[in-house]
Formats: C-alpha cells, structure tokens, sequence
C-alpha cells in the first residue's frame, strides 16, 4: 500500500477499541445471556428500546459469529484506518452500523420478507460499511478469501461475500445492504475529495 511515503502496517488503535468494546459485551452475555432482549433489535419493540439500534451492533451470541466479524474489522478496519483517520473511520463505522439496523427495521415494518418480531444482532452493518468504503477507496486492494487458493481484488471479495451471506437463513442481510451502501458513498465522497492515490 502506497500513499506517496513508504507503507508501514497501521496502529489501529481505533480499531482495536471497538474490538475491545465488541468483546465486553459478549462476554457480559457469557455471564448473563437475558441481557440479550435488552442489547438486541427487534423491529415491532424498537421505539420503546431506541438504544439498540446502537448496542445490537456490538453484540454477539456464538464465537464464530464475533471471531468471523472482528477477524474482519481488524484487517479491513486496520488499513482503512490509516488512510483516512480516527474521526473518519469512527463515523463509518457507527453510521453504517445504525444506517443498517434502520435498513432492518424498515424491511421488517414495511415489506413482507421479514417478520417484525425478528431480533437482530452482530457488527456486520458496520464491518460492512468499513469493507464498503475501502473498496471505493482500493477496489484492487487484493485479498485471501478462505478457501479460495489465490488473492483476488477487494470489490469481487465484498460482492461475493455480501451475494453469498445473502442467500444464507438467520442473516439479517437488510443491515449488510445499509452498511455497505453507506461505506460506498463515504468512500466515494473521500475519494472524490483528496488527491493522493492508494495503490494496493
């Protein structure tokens, strides 16, 4: 990775925080799981519960679910970070994450193909607006996706990924859609707006 200086791998302390954050709440779970109905979204009950439009975010139930999502978050997130800043990434992050369980929320209330009373919960609205503003920023950004042999281009890893994860049952794909589209635009709009180019 290039931005006119030699790259070196980036801190991420702000990327570190929000894992450190992620964390806690799952483990606050290991030791009280009820605390679910008051961290996670449900659509019908959301008015009466505003705050997890933001706690569902950070919380997680099963070790595959927070490790797949922070694996994520640390290598996207890490690069995204040092490109574009604490205060940008940050934004992203919680945007994009509120933006997609507002996306959840509306599919549920409005359409058929969610039921109300859905709960929701997981980083990946935000992980995915993450991924969606560095792909604006590096789509040939390459990337190893298990269990694909070879590095491929970022853009075709999050497309996929977003594809794939869409068609499985339990995953609220309504808030990857928010947060991706989200991390698209705020990528565009930055790199619409700086001059130096990233070369990956």
């Amino acid at each position: 990775m290039t931005s006119g200086r030699r790259s070196q791998w980036p801190e991420a302390k702000s990327v570190l925080v929000l894992i450190g954050l992620n964390l806690i709440f799952f483990i606050a779970l290991l030791f009280k799981d009820s605390l679910i109905t008051v961290f996670a979204l449900q659509p019908s009950t959301w008015t009466e519960h505003p705050w997890a439009v933001l706690t569902s975010i950070f919380t997680h139930q099963r070790f595959w679910h927070i490790l797949a999502n922070m694996f994520t978050l640390f290598f996207l997130g890490s690069y995204l970070n040092n490109m574009i800043g604490d205060k940008k990434f940050l934004a992203i992050y919680f945007i994009g994450g509120i933006i997609g369980s507002f996306f959840f929320i509306l599919f549920a209330l409005y359409t058929p193909v969610r039921d109300p009373d859905d709960w929701v919960i997981g980083a990946s609205g935000a992980v995915f607006a993450v991924a969606g503003a560095l792909t604006a920023l590096a789509p040939r950004f390459k990337v190893m996706v298990f269990p694909i042999p070879a590095p491929i281009p970022l853009w075709i890893a999050i497309l996929g990924g977003f594809l794939l994860m869409s068609i499985l049952p339990g995953v609220a794909w309504e808030a990857h859609l928010g947060g991706l589209l989200v991390g698209l635009i705020a990528g565009f709009i930055i790199k619409k707006r700086r001059r130096n180019v990233f070369i990956f």
